[in-house]
């Protein structure tokens, strides 16, 4: 386990650690359990470094973030938001999870959110903007920034692009917390699992991934969300270029030799 940073008398805010086939899972454990993992800027800042660093490191091949304690994440901490004393500083503070957001969204390693107890508001935005989610049944899920007069506006752009309009307007509108099997069938998370399985269910997906192309995941999850705002045709077309693009990869080749010879594919990452 590593100790991405650590302040004097204080415990590491977040905490690295390396699994699978010559450490290309790695996993991120927020770590402010008495503040239910809350989004603090130092938090954000130290994630932000992570994120940047495996997005260029070839031997990482996944990322799974999870929370320690007794939930995965509980939005932004509200007492820095309200010790904010000017609009600038309350925008560079909004700008800094954005930017964090889409990070996670752009780097070209899969990540996979392994989610808890609760994720609500900024967590819950989190849990979107993550490739793939795994839950244990116990799991809540909210944007309730409505019952303290804040809009969830943030959290709705991840939220919107995850789930049905009316599901999440339901959840934007009301701030009512729902269960891990709405998450589920409103496809925000990908599979929900009691506790003990939690960790097996993440790196079932996470093994999986290890072993693929990592120049064809990278070119693909690239190329899946820039078509998500495009009109139809364009993103056909820029699609079609996309996958023009791949077979002239070795790992394609590679693939469509192995899968012929019925054999392995050895990847070469390009």
């Amino acid at each position: 386990m590593t100790h991405v940073a650590s302040e004097a008398g204080a415990e590491p805010m977040l905490l690295r650690r390396e699994r699978g086939k010559n450490g290309s899972i790695v996993h991120l454990t927020l770590n402010r359990p008495i503040a239910f993992n809350s989004l603090s800027s130092g938090l954000m800042r130290l994630l932000q470094d992570e994120i940047d660093a495996i997005s260029a490191d070839p031997a990482a091949r996944v990322v799974i973030i999870e929370g320690a304690g007794r939930g995965f994440c509980a939005g932004h901490d509200l007492k820095e938001v309200t010790s904010l004393e000017t609009v600038e500083a309350r925008r560079a503070l909004m700008a800094q999870c954005c930017e964090l957001m889409l990070s996670i969204v752009h780097c070209p390693k899969p990540v996979i959110a392994k989610v808890h107890g609760v994720a609500s508001a900024a967590g819950c935005q989190l849990v979107a903007s993550c490739d793939l989610a795994v839950a244990d049944h116990d799991t809540r899920f909210a944007t309730p920034g409505v019952n303290i007069g804040l809009f969830c506006s943030t959290p709705m752009v991840a939220l919107g692009r995850n789930v049905g309009r009316k599901h999440a307007m339901e959840m934007l509108l009301t701030g009512e917390a729902m269960d891990a099997p709405t998450a589920y069938r409103f496809g925000l998370i990908n599979r929900h699992v009691p506790n003990a399985e939690l960790d097996a269910a993440a790196m079932h997906f996470a093994e999986l991934i290890a072993q693929k192309s990592s120049y064809t995941l990278r070119v693909g999850k690239e190329a899946f969300y820039r078509q998500q705002d495009m009109e139809l045709a364009d993103a056909y077309k820029m699609a079609a270029e996309v996958m023009v693009e791949n077979m002239l990869a070795d790992d394609a080749l590679e693939g469509m030799t192995a899968f012929i010879e019925k054999r392995i594919p050895v990847w070469s990452d390009r």
